[in-house]
């Protein structure tokens, strides 16, 4: 036999090798001053980290498993609130049997379009399902179709959607609130039971206080994101969204728990909510909060409101008294350097996904958003742009100083909010500052439409950073319009959350206990 080594086939090269050139280019960009021995070295040395590259794009990443049958569906439009309409039916038994369920336009399906309410993603069409996707099925439910988001998620408005504004169903000329637009609206409507919406600064909340219905952002890490569109990961949640307690509740225990090691970022051990319990102990003995702080700016007859549905949770055996903590006020200050230097790094300069995530990356999403990126970034909404811009400005001449100090700040937000809640079972106030805002016309100008993409965060951005269960419940209406209450609880405490939730939704439609 010979010991003659066999020559290897020439392959297509998953990378262009870098040249000396562009080494050259690169280092002098970077200042890194070689000397023209170290960059002939650092050729050479390039050279052999590509074949690792080589390597890893020869290795076959394992397929997703699609486990119910499905047809692509068909583009919605005679409903503002439907992106895609499908029909995919899960198991015949489980918590979700007969449950009809509208999935967020950020959320995967695999073979329905997705567009995450973007010109720049038409087109795109998932191989995969989330893993949300996937538990709602195997517990019974139907899904009928993508509900409209807002334009890259990027706004509290419903407005911005390339699929037009989606209106609110008490008044045709407000908003839905946004991002999560289109599950609110179908929720409110009853087109569907519940839905799913995500939340990185209130878009499960706003949706869903100005549409009148319950919407809960769970702690951060208790539903898995894996499947969905990221903005931030460490403000990213996605949470249920339905017209009663009960029902919430429900799709939570569906859709909540460990990732089965595809998203190593979930929590391994989730207590199991006691459902069983849940409506039946009331409230008795509970410690009530009213954060004051949480009443400011908020207009008046929305605050009355909240405040009255608050002190009537006394009925239910409750204890309630006004507290202040007046970094609260700070909140939003705190957010706002995570929420836009990270979502641009992580879905610009990350393609959607950014680094340092030990979870599943969608491949064919990052390629999809990295050709529109590059293609059209003309065609990214205002509110992006505005991100893009300020980010870029501030990596420029203050590199990431700022968003690393707001992570700090979010540490001591935390505690704060965990001092009151270790005298305290929860913290109420009002979701939003206002009732649903007029949606924006050809008679606004550009300065008044941009002013209410953001301008209803203040209460809900705080607990996107600090992570904390928040949930909102239609307290009352004023001039007909639904007026949110918020409850915050502890970390992985929904359960006393939604406890409180189902008392005050039974003493407001007289039910009793």
């Amino acid at each position: 036999m010979s010991d003659k080594k066999e020559k290897e086939p020439q392959k297509s090269p998953a990378i262009v090798r870098i040249s000396e050139d562009e080494i050259k280019t690169i280092a002098d960009d970077l200042r890194l001053k070689l000397t023209t021995e170290e960059t002939s070295a650092l050729y050479d040395f390039c050279g052999d980290v590509c074949k690792d590259y080589q390597r890893v794009y020869e290795i076959v990443s394992p397929t997703p498993t699609v486990k119910y049958p499905r047809t692509p569906g068909y583009r919605e439009t005679k409903d503002d609130s439907w992106y895609y309409r499908c029909d995919i039916k899960g198991t015949e038994k489980g918590l979700l049997a007969g449950k009809t369920v509208a999935i967020k336009d950020n959320v995967c399906v695999a073979g329905v379009p997705m567009m995450n309410g973007s010109k720049i993603l038409e087109g795109f069409v998932p191989d995969r399902d989330a893993t949300i996707v996937t538990r709602i099925l195997d517990a019974g439910g139907r899904i009928l179709g993508k509900s409209v988001c807002e334009d890259l998620c990027f706004s509290g408005n419903s407005a911005t959607s390339a699929t037009g504004p989606v209106k609110n169903p008490y008044d045709p000329t407000r908003c839905a609130g946004g991002s999560s637009s289109g599950s609110a609206s179908l929720v409110a409507r009853k087109v569907v039971d519940v839905a799913i919406g995500g939340d990185q600064g209130g878009s499960i909340r706003t949706p869903s206080g100005w549409c009148g219905i319950v919407g809960l952002k769970p702690t951060h890490g208790l539903v898995p994101y894996t499947g969905i569109m990221p903005i931030e990961i460490t403000i990213d949640h996605t949470g249920p969204m339905a017209r009663t307690v009960e029902d919430c509740a429900t799709l939570l225990e569906v859709i909540a728990g460990y990732d089965d090691g595809n998203d190593p970022r979930q929590i391994p051990a989730v207590p199991t909510l006691p459902y069983s319990k849940l409506f039946s102990d009331g409230i008795k003995g509970k410690k009530i909060a009213i954060l004051t702080e949480g009443f400011e700016e908020v207009e008046e007859d929305v605050a009355k409101i909240v405040k009255v549905a608050a002190y009537r949770l006394k009925e239910a055996g409750a204890e309630v008294t006004e507290v202040s903590l007046p970094i609260h006020k700070d909140g939003k200050a705190v957010w706002t350097p995570v929420a836009f230097e990270g979502t641009y790094h992580t879905m610009v300069k990350g393609n959607g996904h950014g680094y340092s995530w030990k979870g599943t990356y969608d491949l064919p999403l990052q390629e999809a958003l990295a050709g529109a990126y590059n293609l059209r970034p003309f065609d990214c909404p205002l509110p992006f742009k505005a991100v893009m811009l300020f980010s870029e400005y501030m990596q420029r001449n203050y590199q990431n100083k700022f968003y690393a100090k707001a992570q700090n700040l979010v540490q001591l937000l935390t505690m704060e909010y965990n001092r009151i809640l270790k005298d305290y079972d929860v913290m109420i106030m009002p979701t939003l500052p206002g009732k649903p805002f007029k949606l924006p016309t050809t008679e606004n100008s550009i300065q008044e439409t941009l002013k209410l993409l953001l301008g209803m965060v203040k209460n809900t951005a705080p607990f996107n950073s600090t992570g904390h269960p928040a949930l909102t419940i239609n307290a009352g209406f004023s001039e007909g319009l639904p007026c949110g209450m918020m409850i915050v609880g502890k970390m992985f405490d929904e359960t006393t959350v939604l406890q409180v939730a189902r008392a005050y939704e039974k003493i407001r439609d007289g039910t009793g206990f």
